[in-house]
């Protein structure tokens, strides 16, 4: 609980003004509950000696008037207490949604999609049930327990004893159930993260699905997790079921020792029938505490495993870190160098002692086959990753000395994987530039070629596309992002086998809209075809992470190496789909 607390401190720190007053709301209605039994007892001592009237209608509306007060502080206690863990959650999913997007990629390889998602819902709203009704029936349950043995203690200690001999089995009872419900909501929570993981990716992959006929096996496989799942919150629910009949069986011995001990007590003249009316009433008001009492330690417990698991992801760091002291970046020119950069993962080097350097506005293109390296060395130009060794200069300045947000705004990076919003074309094309007009999201569309294809659309630049773009063609997709690109009027292009989707006829066009766009700016083409670069004013061929060659096309051709066999067996692979 001490842990739990230093975690949300600053989140309560925050609402500290309106938990105290939830929290004197809570204690003003705790006393007017703890007075209620006393004037029951006054009045049934005063009528004991004799009926009158109007002493009954005097003590009920005592009564009417303590209940009315306890019930305004009632409201007000849930209102502010309840909704203060609303707003806390509110701050809470903010806080880690915007730590999310501050993460590296290397988080998202180590935690599914789902998962994710399952911590982010289930998981913030356990939290917010602990800090709500989890806090306030704990502080309650508290008050009116110190309240009514207070009273009783004060009237006669003897029989308040007695009426808390089953308190230790209760505290057992408490930590047993307690330790058991933690460690099955634990599970019943892990299970859960891998349910939505796993239709999450089905969903994903629900053409893959279909063209292999693995509806049923994945169907199969889904019940088989499901049904673990049902079996962990049985077992959760039993813990739970057992619990609360073993608090009520505690309660109900509680109420027979003081019925019998305070019966004799009755009888040898001790106490007064108020007194005794009075002790079984302050009985029958633990009640309450008693059983809420489960249910809070179930709600703290599953609010612990919960922050726990939110706590994990909200500690993680992004490997692409913020220098101590940005340096500005209002302007860039575009010049880049590579300086014996090196990337080396657990299981491969992607990259070994790698060397180059693009000037200002030139147009370069990289060539290699599948794994070489390619994306690897463009991804560390806007820090999408950080080399293992050596270093990344833009301008004259290590890449690491800029704010990463500051130096991809003047990038424009069109990745291998087009990922597509659920969204209008036109604000597909606009992301990361707001401020477009109509006019500037046309201009780009046409650069990229797009332009052609809008008299298909059912409205134009308006059209939804469905998640992912699932309307749109591969191609299509590919387009889209390098309008976006375009859109963003970047110091530096970076085309990472954007044209892979297209038809060479498409490609020619694009490419040929992209000569002007491309001039001025710093241009870098990477593709596996030979007609996307061959125009390129030098092309660097990367081989097992190496530069093995660099030069023009045409000097690359006479030289008769990897980049000239390239070429030859694309020339002839146009000639046998000629045929």
């Amino acid at each position: 609980m001490r842990k739990t607390m230093q975690q949300l401190g600053p989140y309560l720190w925050h609402y500290r003004r309106r938990i105290g007053l939830g929290m004197a709301a809570l204690v003003l209605k705790d006393v007017m509950q703890a007075v209620q039994p006393l004037v029951i007892g006054r009045g049934v001592d005063s009528l004991a000696q004799g009926f009158d009237l109007s002493r009954v209608v005097w003590f009920a509306a005592i009564m009417v008037a303590i209940s009315a007060v306890k019930g305004v502080f009632q409201y007000w206690m849930r209102v502010i207490l309840i909704g203060m863990s609303r707003d806390i959650e509110y701050d809470l999913r903010n806080d880690l949604y915007r730590h999310l997007l501050t993460l590296s990629s290397d988080f998202y390889a180590r935690y599914r999609t789902g998962d994710i998602m399952a911590r982010s819902t289930n998981d913030l709203n356990a939290v917010r049930m602990m800090l709500g009704p989890g806090i306030m029936y704990w502080t309650e349950t508290m008050l009116t327990f110190v309240f009514a043995v207070a009273v009783m203690v004060w009237f006669d200690w003897k029989l308040t004893l007695v009426a808390l001999l089953p308190a230790p089995l209760v505290s057992a009872a408490v930590i047993i159930f307690g330790r058991r419900i933690h460690a099955r909501f634990e599970r019943i929570q892990k299970m859960f993260s891998d349910i939505s993981s796993r239709v999450q990716e089905n969903l994903a992959g629900v053409r893959v699905l279909r063209a292999f006929v693995q509806e049923r096996p994945e169907l199969e496989r889904f019940e088989t997790v499901n049904r673990s799942y049902i079996r962990e919150n049985i077992k959760l629910a039993r813990a739970q079921g057992m619990f609360m009949p073993v608090l009520q069986a505690l309660i109900g011995i509680g109420f027979l020792l003081v019925l019998w001990v305070g019966g004799m007590r009755l009888l040898a003249g001790r106490i007064s029938l108020g007194e005794f009316v009075m002790f079984n009433t302050y009985m029958g008001m633990l009640v309450w505490p008693m059983i809420a009492l489960g249910w809070v330690v179930n709600l703290m417990q599953r609010g612990n495993a919960s922050l726990a698991r939110i706590a994990e992801m909200l500690e993680a760091r992004p490997s692409i870190a913020l220098p101590p002291r940005p340096r500005a970046l209002e302007r860039m020119r575009g010049e880049i160098e590579f300086r014996d950069v090196a990337v080396r993962y657990p299981s491969a080097s992607a990259l070994d002692g790698v060397s180059l350097s693009i000037f200002e506005g030139a147009t370069v293109a990289i060539a290699g086959h599948t794994g070489s390296g390619k994306s690897t060395l463009v991804s560390l130009i806007p820090r999408l990753m950080d080399p293992t060794s050596g270093a990344v200069r833009i301008d004259g300045v290590d890449v690491r000395e800029f704010s990463p947000s500051d130096l991809r705004r003047h990038i424009g990076f069109i990745p291998q994987e087009t990922f597509l919003f659920s969204a209008t074309l036109a604000e597909n094309i606009a992301l990361g530039t707001p401020g477009a007009t109509m006019a500037e999201i046309e201009r780009a569309a046409d650069w990229a070629g797009l332009s052609g294809d809008l008299a298909s659309f059912p409205k134009g630049l308006e059209t939804m596309i469905g998640e992912r773009g699932i309307t749109l063609s591969g191609g299509q997709k590919q387009r889209t992002a390098i309008a976006r690109a375009l859109l963003r009027n970047p110091r530096i292009l970076i085309l990472d086998d954007a044209l892979s989707s297209v038809d060479t006829i498409t490609e020619e066009r694009i490419l040929t809209a992209l000569a002007g766009v491309m001039r001025g700016r710093t241009t870098i083409l990477i593709s596996h075809r030979v007609s996307t670069i061959r125009n390129a004013g030098h092309i660097f061929v990367l081989e097992h992470g190496q530069i093995v060659e660099e030069g023009s096309h045409s000097s690359l051709i006479a030289r008769g190496g990897y980049y000239a066999d390239l070429h030859q067996k694309q020339l002839l692979e146009e000639e046998l789909e000629a045929i």
